[in-house]
């Protein structure tokens, strides 16, 4: 990210040349000449680095060290002196100072004493959540049996490699941001933050102080600066979800962004310039939302440099499986409470559905079904009953008549069309089912052996989610 030095420095000679010392380094600097108060001045502006000269102290130093310190970012002090007094400098470091420098050194070991202190500064500032972790996902995690989505993982392993714009788009719960996460951990900013913010979850006078922060003052309870994203992925990536939300005005500032590298923050009077690869996602067709005219045209072809549509769930059924197995070992792990398996019946149901929620509606159902199943394998009655519609109840009443079972007296109350109904539903399934087993998937024969015409398997199985392929195996 950028650091924030604050130049506390009353002489005008030497405040110019800490400032030439500091040129060519990823800061943002702001300087105060003279005036009361530098402690609780140089606070508000939320410095990463505070260079100050003892002559522009106006209280007591360990009063402002204090001050200083107690900032969420507990700045790194260093304070200039005019004499190498040893006795002093000791003072100073007993204080609370980080260093503390004489005037009088040569310009090469003053720069480096700087650099120094604020190369520390960078390695221990900054989000610990942005920086990569054993659990990070990576392309090589998106295991996939489909041809659409291994085309689609050859493109996207292509643009990872780039540092271009990506718009990222799919339905809700496809894995956008993870994707996003992957592209940037094998990309040349992997060593930089990745800060993932919501468009869509802010208020919009809140996501523009989150998008470029804001300046002391700058609104009703801006009682100090504050960094914003861009700032904060600053070397690194910022993902933007659900660009499609970001109100006419910021989409303005964002162009500036990608075309000038530039930002400003709310109330500042200066930009600055930022190196970020911006990202962005939308479940929303963002072309539909130019010509409805709530999407500026302009930000659109510069975001879509890289467009990369994620397949949902339905489209790569063949994934389904592995998918399952993987997420009932990974679940099982995690909750602490380990399923032995998935029952044939249970996985068929998992593969015909087609998961309006995408992945993380999978992810939810598996770790639904594992806390049901209690360590034993899961089963048809531990997913939820939009899985396998039409098929439970009837299921369960069929097997109880041929078993010679009495009827439950709930299903007595019930009139006998509604049962008749779900018990013919039940057996017309499971016949076509061991039918298509049999015959691996070929309707003809099937058809066939049933004694009714092709057409009307199709319709049944279009009606059950039956489907062919799933039984050429």
């Amino acid at each position: 990210m950028l650091l924030r030095v604050v130049l506390a420095i009353p002489d005008d000679a030497l405040r110019r040349r800490i400032r030439s010392l500091l040129r060519g380094q990823d800061i943002v600097v702001d300087m105060f000449r003279r005036g009361r108060n530098m402690w609780e001045r140089a606070a508000r502006k939320s410095p990463d680095v505070l260079i100050a000269h003892e002559a522009s102290l106006s209280s007591p130093l360990e009063h402002g060290i204090r001050l200083i310190r107690e900032l969420p970012e507990s700045p790194a002090i260093l304070l200039l002196l005019d004499d190498e007094d040893a006795e002093r400098q000791a003072e100073c470091l007993a204080a609370g100072c980080d260093s503390v420098l004489c005037v009088a050194l040569d310009d090469g070991v003053l720069r480096a004493a700087i650099t120094s202190a604020m190369r520390r500064r960078q390695e221990t500032t900054g989000p610990s959540s942005t920086r990569p972790s054993i659990n990070t996902p990576r392309l090589a995690d998106f295991v996939s049996e489909s041809p659409v989505m291994q085309a689609f993982l050859n493109v996207a392993r292509r643009v990872a490699t780039s540092d271009t714009s990506v718009l990222i788009q799919g339905e809700t719960g496809v894995g956008k941001e993870r994707l996003a996460r992957a592209i940037h951990t094998e990309g040349p900013r992997q060593g930089g933050p990745f800060l993932p913010i919501n468009c869509g979850a802010l208020p919009e006078s809140l996501l523009e102080s989150e998008l470029f922060g804001h300046e002391e003052g700058s609104f009703t309870g801006a009682t100090r600066s504050r960094r914003g994203c861009f700032e904060l992925a600053h070397g690194g990536t910022i993902f933007l979800d659900e660009i499609g939300e970001m109100p006419s005005h910021l989409q303005v500032k964002l162009l500036r962004v990608l075309q000038d590298r530039e930002i400003r923050r709310v109330g500042g009077e200066r930009s600055f310039t930022v190196d970020v690869r911006v990202m962005a996602a939308s479940n929303r067709e963002l072309q539909e939302l130019t010509k409805a005219g709530t999407f500026r045209r302009d930000l659109y072809y510069r975001l879509t440099v890289v467009t990369l549509t994620i397949p949902p769930l339905r489209e790569r059924r063949e994934d389904i499986p592995t998918l399952v197995h993987g997420y009932i070992d990974h679940l099982s792990r995690r909750i602490g409470c380990a399923a032995r398996g998935i029952t044939p019946r249970a996985h068929r149901a998992l593969v015909r559905y087609d998961w309006p929620g995408n992945v993380r509606e999978l992810i939810n159902v598996l770790e639904r079904a594992i806390l049901l199943c209690d360590g034993g394998l899961i089963r048809l009655e531990h997913l939820p009953t939009g899985i396998a519609p039409d098929s439970r109840a009837g299921d369960g009443i069929l097997t109880g008549v041929l078993a010679g079972d009495a009827l439950p007296d709930r299903w007595l109350s019930r009139p006998l069309k509604d049962i008749r109904g779900e018990v013919v539903v039940a057996l017309e399934k499971a016949y076509l089912t061991a039918w298509l087993q049999r015959t691996r998937g070929r309707v003809g024969e099937t058809a066939a052996r049933a004694g009714v015409e092709a057409r009307s398997v199709y319709e049944k199985m279009k009606r059950y989610q039956l489907r062919k392929e799933d039984f050429r195996g």
